[in-house]
């Protein structure tokens, strides 16, 4: 039994050795493969945080231009915000400059306006005034009731029988020719015609020289027509379309001009004591008259020797016909109601000239 024992544990020492022979190569096998790992895990691990690090920093490069160009651009917007806030400020200085420069001149412009307007008025009045006095009144023929220092006393002179008191005289005189003229007519005792007013009122809207409309329909037919009716139908209605185109003229007549019908010394008052006129007939009326006066029609180098009635029907209607162009063309700085009465003055003057009556001019 001792032997067995002794011959088996030789035995087993002999498989052991046998044994372990081939796992210490195999250990030694598997620490070299390990170390091999590990070496090329720390490789792998250094060449990895080697391009990290590049990474890093490469990115870190590209922060750094960026933060470069971003500080560039804001220092950009700032000068843009800067100079947008000087081009807003000078746009706003010169905006109000403008607007001070404009109120200034539409101050001026008002203020020359008003002053132009008033210039008008002035003018117009000084032209209505003027226009009465040429019409009226003359150098050559001048109208006494303007004038006062030129009218002279009447005298009743006799031929034949006993004389008489030259006090008595002179009051017959005096009466007759008080009587014989026209009474004037109280301002206050008028009253508008509605009727009359109410056309005057719708031609006033939109006015016009259109003879359709009621207003001057009206007047044509009973002022202005009657007023240029002559008894020389021709030159009558050469006449008229004279007045209508604001074309005829009326000037003084020349004494050596005048074909010569019938001549008679008067005693004038004058420094020489006396002067001739001459008797013509009239063109219009065909009566032999005292023609002062003359009238040209448009261009025409014709003139028309015209008696004193039918001069002051002539006036009369151009006076009525300027002063509604005056209207029509807004020269009037009137209200509406004086403006009808001013209308009605001259419609009057036109009714007294159709019935012959006429101021008397020396």
């Amino acid at each position: 039994m001792p032997m067995d024992d002794e011959a088996g544990s030789e035995l087993h020492s002999a498989d052991a050795e046998q044994n372990s022979e081939p796992m210490s190569e195999e250990m030694l096998r598997n620490a070299y493969h390990l170390s091999r790992l590990r070496s090329s895990s720390v490789e792998i691990r250094e060449k990895g945080a080697e391009r990290l690090k590049e990474e890093l920093a490469k990115a870190q490069r590209e922060l750094k231009l960026k933060d470069e160009e971003c500080e560039k651009l804001s220092k950009v917007r700032e000068q843009l915000e800067q100079e947008l806030e000087e081009l807003t400020a000078s746009l706003f200085e010169e905006a109000h400059k403008m607007v001070r420069e404009a109120n200034t001149k539409q101050a001026t412009a008002e203020k020359k306006l008003k002053e132009a307007q008033g210039k008008i008025d002035v003018l117009l009045a000084e032209v209505t005034a003027l226009k009465t006095l040429v019409i009226t009144s003359t150098p050559s023929s001048p109208n006494r009731e303007l004038h006062p220092q030129l009218q002279i006393p009447s005298k009743a002179v006799f031929k034949k029988g006993h004389g008489r008191n030259k006090s008595m005289s002179n009051a017959i005189v005096t009466a007759t020719t008080q009587n014989s003229q026209l009474q004037p007519i109280n301002k206050d005792g008028r009253e508008i015609n509605l009727i009359l007013y109410d056309e005057f009122l719708a031609w006033k809207e939109e006015p016009t020289l259109d003879k359709v409309c009621p207003f001057l329909e009206r007047i044509y037919q009973e002022d202005i027509g009657p007023c240029l009716s002559f008894a020389k139908h021709e030159l009558t209605e050469a006449v008229q379309a004279a007045v209508e185109s604001n074309t005829l003229s009326i000037e003084p007549a020349v004494v050596q001009a005048l074909p010569v019908v019938k001549a008679s010394a008067i005693e004038c008052g004058g420094p020489n004591g006396w002067r001739a006129e001459v008797v013509t007939k009239c063109a219009l009326s065909g009566l032999s008259r005292t023609c002062k006066h003359r009238i040209k029609l448009g261009d025409s180098g014709s003139y028309f020797y015209i008696s004193p009635s039918c001069r002051s029907r002539i006036t009369a209607v151009c006076n009525f016909l300027t002063y509604i162009r005056y209207i029509q063309q807004g020269l009037v700085r009137q209200d509406v109601e004086q403006m009808y009465w001013e209308v009605m003055k001259l419609r009057k003057e036109m009714s007294v000239a159709k019935l012959g009556y006429y101021t008397e001019e020396s």
